[in-house]
Formats: structure tokens, sequence, C-alpha cells
């Protein structure tokens, strides 16, 4: 098979919790020979925050909003030297998350951090929003069991869902390629796979959006 050259430098692959946005950029890196970024989910605090301890949410979103800081200045380095980048997340990700969690007070001192941290984040090239309903999301992070999301609870699944849709509804600031991710396994499925990076290819500018037809499994 051909290998087609991704037009990108730099792509991030957004979604919630369990959508498979690992999977993809390690795939992706595989073929594309890809620098692979890859967030930190060791965060401390993760197994308060699903206990539902008091605090919890704050202490989790500040590590996450530096760690996340952090790996993005190492983004900026890489495309420096032209090398293709795959992160499974975006900077704005955070963000996200923060009007889902905290409350106003944290969010206010949290709105007085994220621009000054945001500023210095550079812009992907594109950014692969991946869709999946709640059956499907609860299914797939069973499958990985992680021990810190055994807890997690389907109604904050859902509103997470909720909330990514909405942001990347009105999101406008790179080429978007939306991608529902329910009928197909592009990890197993190698057509699948080829599908999807067909469609990656001819991403240029605007939203565009991918419902694939399912798996062709035997």
């Amino acid at each position: 098979m051909t290998i087609r050259k991704l037009p990108f430098r730099h792509i991030a692959i957004e979604g919630p919790i369990g959508v498979g946005k690992t999977s993809l950029v390690q795939l992706l890196a595989d073929r594309f020979e890809g620098v692979m970024v890859l967030e930190d989910i060791t965060n401390p605090f993760l197994p308060a925050f699903y206990e539902g301890r008091a605090g919890a949410a704050f202490q989790v979103q500040i590590y996450f909003l530096l760690s996340r800081f952090q790996q993005q200045r190492e983004i900026a380095q890489m495309n420096l030297f032209q090398r293709l980048v795959l992160a499974d997340y975006s900077f704005p990700k955070d963000r996200i998350f923060a009007y889902l969690n905290l409350d106003d007070t944290d969010l206010r001192i949290y709105e007085k951090l994220f621009p000054v941290l945001d500023q210095e984040v550079p812009t992907p090239d594109l950014v692969i929003y991946m869709q999946a309903s709640l059956p499907v999301l609860l299914e797939r992070i069973k499958k990985r069991a992680r021990d810190f999301e055994s807890e997690i609870d389907p109604d904050y699944l859902e509103r997470l869902s909720e909330a990514y849709s909405y942001y990347f509804f009105h999101y406008r600031e790179t080429p978007l390629l939306v991608i529902n991710t329910d009928d197909i396994d592009f990890v197993n499925n190698p057509p699948d796979f080829d599908a999807l990076v067909d469609q990656i290819v001819r991403c240029r500018r605007g939203t565009q959006i991918y419902v694939p037809l399912g798996s062709s499994e035997s």
C-alpha cells in the first residue's frame, strides 16, 4: 500500500473519555512516522475526584492545566523541527472540563490563569473530534479497565459528551474533522482505518463530518 503524506504538521485528536483518541494517535503515528504527545493520565487527584471528595475537582483541574501547558510548550519545540506531531488532546479541552466540574468560585480563579497560558500554546493544523454514543463509551471504558475510571458516573460521561458537542458545534479556530465512531473499529479492522485516513488527508478548511457506514466485518 502506498503511504500518503498528511498535509499537516500538528494534529490534535479530541473527544470524550473512552472514545479512542490515544488508539487513533498510535495508529497514525505508526503509519506516518509521527511523534506522539499523549496526555498524562497519572493525575494523583483523580481517584478523589471520582469519589466526589470536596475540593478534588479544583485540584484535578489545576494539575491537568499545568501538565497540559508543559506538554504544549514541548509541541511548539517539535514544530520547529518540522516533525509530524500527533496529540491525543488539545489545550482548550481543559476549559471544557473546568466548566463542567468547577463551581463559580473556582472558575473565577481558573479564568485568571487559563488565558495567560493559552496565549503561549501552539494552534494545531487540524483537530479531529471523535464522537460516540454513551453505551459505546461505557463499553470502551470497561474494556480498557483503568482502575480510576471504574467509578465513573454514566450521567457525568453523558454531560461531558454534551459539553464536547456544544464546544465543537461552535468551533472555528482550525480545520475540523468530526467522526462518528459508533459503528467502526479502526483498531482491529484495517479497512475502517484506511477509510478514516482518506478522510483526514482530504481535510483542508472548515468543518467536515464523517459518518462511516460501519465496519466490513464478516
